[in-house]
């Protein structure tokens, strides 16, 4: 097993990885809408968090050596069903290749954040 780790999104709030490279895939953690250089969670809505969460998640990959393209599953966490559509909206402009994905309404997330996101991906 390999630790990820960039300074390219958040640091872990916790006892955990970025991410870990292991038997030809990437594990990342959720991510949720941080901004990498503030820590501040990103200002807006669904949308606006929602790119910031694709933007994390690509950086993390990407130190890995894998892409968002190499996405063979996600798991989205929502705060709230209604949000839904929006959140579609803005997933489908990076999740093009569209990976296998769960998506479940959660009571809260970390940080009172919107939606939080992991995936697996292959590793090359």
């Amino acid at each position: 097993m390999e630790k990820i780790h960039t300074s390219a999104a958040p640091a872990a709030i916790g006892p955990y990885s970025q991410a870990i490279k292991a038997n030809g895939f990437v594990f990342t953690s959720g991510q949720i809408a941080l901004d990498p250089a503030t820590g501040a969670v990103a200002e807006g809505g669904i949308a606006e968090q929602t790119h910031r969460i694709c933007q994390n998640l690509k950086a993390v990959l990407e130190e890995a050596g894998s892409s968002l393209s190499d996405v063979v599953k996600t798991v989205c966490f929502l705060a709230d069903m209604n949000d839904f559509a929006a959140f579609n909206e803005v997933y489908g402009q990076y999740f093009t290749e569209k990976p296998a994905r769960s998506c479940v309404a959660v009571k809260a997330l970390p940080k009172n954040v919107l939606a939080e996101v992991e995936v697996i991906a292959l590793a090359k």
